[in-house]
This record gives C-alpha cells, structure tokens and sequence, in this order.
C-alpha cells in the first residue's frame, strides 16, 4: 500500500514535470529571462552602435512586458512545487526567484530614471548586472539538474525529454525573436551622414587639402562606424546637424542649468554679434569671402566646419551657425595646440538614435537612450583635454600671417594664453599654487546636473554636487543687451560684479587675491598752498586677472582713467578723463593699443588684415603696477574761479567783464577732494563710427571697474 502510495506521488509529480515542461506561460517566461540576461550582458560587454540602441530599447521594452506573465508563472510554480522537505532543486529555484525580483525591481527604477530624472544611478544600475547574473547562474543551475535529473528507463523518460525539447524551442524562439526585433529595427533606420562634400565650386585658395585655412580648424574625417569598422572619407565637410542643436542638452531635464549659464554667453554669441557680423562683411568686401575662414575658426566653427565660408554662400552662414561655439563644437574637441589661432581637431561622435529628429518621440526615446546607456555619451563629450588651459589657447591666442596679410608676414594678435603662463599665477606642476583658467571663469555652482562632480581637482570630489558655470563671465555686457540674449540681464549684471571684483570663488580663496581686478591708489600731497600746481600719481595694480588687463582686441577695447578734482562744496576744480558729447575719452590716460597699417592710417574697423604694428600699446601685466602722472593748478583766492558773464560768453572766451565766484571769494578753498575711476568699455567710438557710419545709434556703457580718493588740505598764502 505504501509502495502504490509513493508510486502515486511519483507519478503525479512526473505528470506536473511534463505538463510543466510543455506549457507555454513556462517557456515564455523562460524565453524572456533569458533575453533579458543575454541583452542585458551584451549591453555591457559589446561597443556602442546602432544595434545595441536598439537592443536596449527592446531590453526594455520586453522587460516590462514580462512583468505579468514572470509574476503570474513564478506564483504558481511555487505554489505547485512548494512543500514537502527543502531539496536543493527547490533551494535554487527559491533562490533564483528572490534575485529575479531584485532584478525587475531594480530594472523598473532604472527605467523611470531614464524617462523621468536627469541620470541613472550607478548603484541601482550595479545592482541590476549583478543581480541578473547571479539569476542567469541560479537559472541555469535550477534548470539544468532538473533537466539531467536521473528517470527511469522507458516511455516516462522519452516523455520528459520531449517535452524538455518544446521548452527549448519555446526558449529559443522567443530569444531569437527578440534578437530579431532588434536587427529589423537596425536595418531600417536611417540617420544623416555624418559628413557631405564640398560644393562643387567650393574656392580651395589656400590649399587641396587645407579646406579651412587659414583658420588652423581641423575637421578629423577618419572614424569608425557604429560597427567599429574604420571609415575613411574623401575630403568631407561636416553635417551642420551634427555640431549644433545645443537646446536638445538644456532640455528633458538634463543639463538645463547649464545651457541656461551658455545662452548669454560670449561662446555663444561668437558668431551672431553684430560687430563680428560688420567686421566679416568687411573683411569679406576688402579681401574675398574665403578669408573669413581665418575668423570663423573660434567665431563661426559650424559655418566653418560646414564649407560655408565661400564665395557661392551669400550669408557665409549656415543652420545652426547662431550657437557660435555650440555645446558639441567645444566638447567634440580632441587635440588642441597653443599656437592658436583655432588651432584644434574636432572629432565628431556618433549621436544616439533619432537624436538629430525633431518630433517628441525622436526627442523622448534618444533621451531615454542617452541616460539609461550613458557610456558612450560620458566618453565622447568628458574628456581631461577640457580642464586644461591649453585648451582655452587653442583660441586665446592669435597672429596674423601672409595668408590673411598678404605681404607683411607674422603680427601677433591678443594673446591671454601666453600672458596667463608668464605670470604670477602659474607655477609648473603645482595646481594648489596655480590659478588656471577655468577656475576664474567657470568658478563652481551648486548643482544637481548630472554633469556634477569632479575627481580630477585636488579641492573636488565626484559627488561635490557642483558643476563649472558656462557663463565663462569675462568684460562683455553690451552683446547680450545688443542681441537681448535669452538670461541677459541677469548676465550683464554679474559681469559688472566680476568686472568690479565682487565675485568671490571659494574653492580658490586661499590661493587667489581679494579686492578688484584692478586696484587704484591716489598718491598726493597731504597739504598744499592755494594757486600751487599739484601734482597726483595714480598708482595702479593688475591685482586678479591672470592676463594683462585689458586683453582682447585692443584696437576695439577702451579702459581709462578718470581724475575728479573738487573742492569743499563739491564744485569741480579739475576734471579729466572724462566724456565728450562724441562719448570720446577727453584725454586721460588710456589702456588700449593703436594699430596702423601700411599707409600709416588707424586701424579702426579691426581690419587685422591690415595689420602693420602698433604705435600706441598700454596694458597692465598680471600682478605688475603702472603710475600715471597728472598735474593740475590749485585756484587761489586772488583769482578766484572764471565764470560766465553778463554777455552770456562761454568760459574760454574773451571777456570784456569778468565776474568771480563769490562764495567762494569769501570762504576760500581749504580742502580739495580727489577721485580717480577705473572705466571699461568694450568698444571704443572711433571703431563704432568706422564700422556702422557716423551718426549711429550704437551707445556701449561704460562700467565703473573701481575708484580711490584721497584729501588735500589747502593752505592760504600769507
């Protein structure tokens, strides 16, 4: 009776082995699984490409459709084959399920931060792989002894073997399927090339293979495709495509802080300025379109890169051309040299499926695709080259040559690159002494991009919760008003604080200076006598910029310094370095270089292929002082101060009666106050007549930088 019993039992569990092997929910659900595993390692383990986009999508897509059948097979699997002593088969399999679930669960979150936060979390995303491996060696465990379980000889084992072999297919098919799935969808679709050809009567003027020159851009036309088999092109221009669209990175919560700092900004506005638009246009009428190449380089790179610069384009534009240095232009760089002159080599990456469509869904899955396989993103847009300063130099240094000249050879231009490394603030292998580039002007931000935190800086950490501004703030507050930039005021205005030094960057107080970027000191008598000729010194010190002040094009770029001179009831005694109803500089000393051509005449349009030399330079070197002399004569009592009279005659005229302050007759002058100011302004009125004609419209502010006082006591004369 026990021997039937058991005999019973034993059938019935060979009969539920059997019916289990056979049933559809089991082989589906298997089926699915071991997808999963499998994609899930070939996401790992192989090279980005359009394939494996692909393969992530489904991924993901059939992991969250097996969530039903998964949940409903597991829950009667177990209820069928629970009870009784615990095996080892039921071990596993219990096993197998409890890291299953770690799996999907950790697969739904990472899914929901794909589509709805700005990144995945590295430790879900860990635990994820692991877990799906240990499932995957779990699985194959729990089945295999199961499948190489010992039966008797005969009809119930050639069942079982039958029925294990319409598991297999069921397995297979659903694997090969979805692999399938993932080759269709590869096969048809289509992207942009990365590359076209030059138009046909494209003007090679400087070279067959120097398409940009004189510019020194190069556009690095040998790559692999998404296959990793190596692609060499003719000669090619870039895919304007590829180079702009900078929005897509404010959008979907990704880098939206960000691309909001970049909008205002000088590397965006680099091409769209009109004054650059007005200097090219000229550049283009005195020389010829293809020399507007050597400008496009850090001004214009998308029209550059593009082939646009050329005589059989109009515009010398193209799409997207008004990103200037487009968030891709700058982050596609892989090598730079300090010659200048947009000295690089721009490396175009592969963008994620249906990144360059327009429609929200193009937008949502390449979004998707971006964060939740964000390797090759990290690889292609991250690279130690950014935080370098010989980056920067690639276009803070510049010279003129025969190509753009003609006949005078080499001129240097502005060169920030050079003054920074000659300076104070740079010391060799030493960044707790150094102050580089990128720390003054892309100080830190509190953020939570998920371009935060850094391991490379010594004062940094990868979870410091802080990413560089893009703001890269510097003197130019008129361009954003001009073009009324998208976050323009609050842009001009935090270019004033910096200009004035008001800025503070904690992570670099202890090596950098307080106070302004220019400090001033009044040096003057303490005491004078009235009708004395005094003398003043304005001592100034380059105190904060990392480079000479000012650095730019100097031919462009005014600073002076204004000398206040009043008296105890604030009425002026002397005045200079003011403005004029032209909003000229009335005399005062100046910071700015005038350059002169091969004529001898000004180069007032920045028409640098003009270029000779200069005849008039004044800068400040980095940590270095300057003394400015003045000298003007304090009234006296006897002479009282010459004002209008009763004709109505202005002052400087000849007069038949002449009256005299009498207030101040009676009082006398016993103190003087003294006051110099530091202005700044991006252009200077003789540059803005030349280039937009006289009587425009253009007015560029000044900004106060910083001021000195200083007292004089005035004795009167016995």
């Amino acid at each position: 009776m026990i021997h039937a019993t058991m005999d019973t039992t034993r059938l019935n569990a060979i009969e539920k082995s059997i019916k289990g092997w056979k049933s559809l929910l089991s082989g589906l659900t298997s089926g699915l699984i071991f997808y999963g595993l499998l994609s899930g390692l070939a996401i790992y383990a192989l090279p980005f490409s359009q394939y494996n986009q692909f393969n992530v999508l489904i991924h993901t897509i059939l992991g969250l459709i097996s969530l039903v059948p998964i949940g409903v097979y597991c829950w009667k699997h177990w209820k069928t084959r629970t009870g009784g002593t615990l095996n080892h088969y039921q071990l596993l399999g219990y096993s197998a399920i409890v890291f299953l679930v770690i799996c999907l669960i950790t697969g739904i979150v990472l899914t929901g931060q794909s589509l709805f936060s700005n990144r995945i979390s590295s430790l879900q995303s860990t635990i994820h792989l692991l877990s799906a491996i240990i499932v995957g060696l779990f699985f194959a465990l729990h089945i295999l002894t199961i499948a190489l379980r010992k039966m008797k000889q005969g009809k119930i084992k050639t069942q079982i073997k039958s029925a294990q072999k319409i598991f297999n297919l069921w397995v297979l098919s659903v694997t090969f399927l979805s692999v399938l799935w993932g080759f269709i969808g590869w096969a048809n679709y289509q992207i942009p090339e990365k590359f076209q050809f030059f138009d046909s009567q494209y003007n090679w003027r400087f070279g067959q293979d120097k398409p940009f020159q004189p510019s020194l851009a190069v556009l690095d036309i040998n790559d692999s495709d998404q296959s990793g088999h190596q692609k060499n092109h003719p000669l090619k221009a870039a895919n304007p495509k590829y180079l702009s669209r900078s929005k897509s990175c404010g959008s979907s919560n990704c880098h939206e802080n960000i691309y909001k700092e970049w909008l205002p900004s000088a590397h965006r506005y680099s091409s769209m300025d009109d004054m650059f638009q007005k200097v090219q246009t000229i550049m283009m009428t005195e020389t010829s379109p293809e020399h507007t190449r050597y400008c496009a380089g850090c001004h214009d790179p998308i029209s550059l890169l593009s082939g646009a610069k050329n005589s059989t384009n109009v515009t010398l534009g193209v799409e997207g051309y008004d990103e200037g240095s487009s968030c891709v232009v700058c982050h596609s760089i892989v090598k730079t040299d300090v010659q200048g002159n947009g000295n690089y080599v721009i490396h175009i990456p592969d963008r994620y499926l249906y990144e360059l469509n327009d429609d929200p869904i193009s937008k949502l899955v390449s979004d998707f695709l971006i964060r939740s396989y964000p390797k090759h993103h990290v690889q292609s847009y991250s690279k130690p080259l950014y935080k370098t300063e010989e980056f920067c130099a690639a276009c803070h240094k510049q010279y003129i040559d025969k190509q753009v000249n003609t006949d005078i050879g080499k001129v240097q231009g502005q060169n920030q690159y050079d003054s920074w490394k000659n300076s104070r603030w740079y010391h060799k292998n030493d960044p707790k002494k150094s102050i580089s580039c990128r720390e003054c002007h892309m100080p830190l931000q509190n953020t939570a991009d998920p371009a935060n935190g850094d391991s490379s800086d010594y004062y940094r950490s990868p979870t410091d919760n802080k990413h560089r501004s893009h703001r890269t703030l510097a003197t130019n507050s008129y361009i954003p008003q001009l073009m009324k930039l998208d976050g323009a005021k609050k842009h001009i205005q935090l270019t004033e604080s910096w200009l004035q030094g008001r800025i503070d960057i904690p992570e670099i107080a202890d090596k950098w200076v307080k106070g302004p970027v220019v400090s001033l000191q009044v040096i003057a008598p303490q005491s004078i006598t009235e009708g004395e000729r005094v003398s003043v010194a304005i001592a100034m010190l380059n105190n904060k910029a990392g480079h000479d002040f000012p650095t730019g094009p100097l031919d462009m770029i005014e600073s002076w310094v204004e000398l206040i001179v009043t008296d105890q009831n604030h009425k002026v005694v002397f005045h200079q370095g003011g403005l004029d109803d032209q909003n000229r500089v009335d005399k005062g000393a100046t910071f700015r270089a005038d350059g002169f051509d091969r004529k001898g005449a000004l180069i007032d349009r920045h028409n640098l292929w003009d270029l000779v030399g200069a005849n008039y330079k004044r800068t400040l070197f980095p940590g270095r002082k300057d003394l400015l002399q003045m000298q003007f004569q304090c009234p006296s009592m006897a002479r009282g101060r010459v004002i209008a009279n009763q004709k109505g005659e202005a002052i400087g005229e000849r007069k038949d009666l002449i009256q005299f302050d009498t207030a101040n007759l009676q009082q006398g002058i016993n103190k003087l106050h003294i006051v110099a100011k530091l202005w700044y302004r991006k252009a200077n009125p003789e540059f803005l007549n030349a280039v937009y004609g006289i009587g425009h419209s253009k007015v560029i502010p000044a900004i106060m930088m910083t001021e000195a006082e200083q007292d004089i006591q005035v004795l009167h004369a016995q």
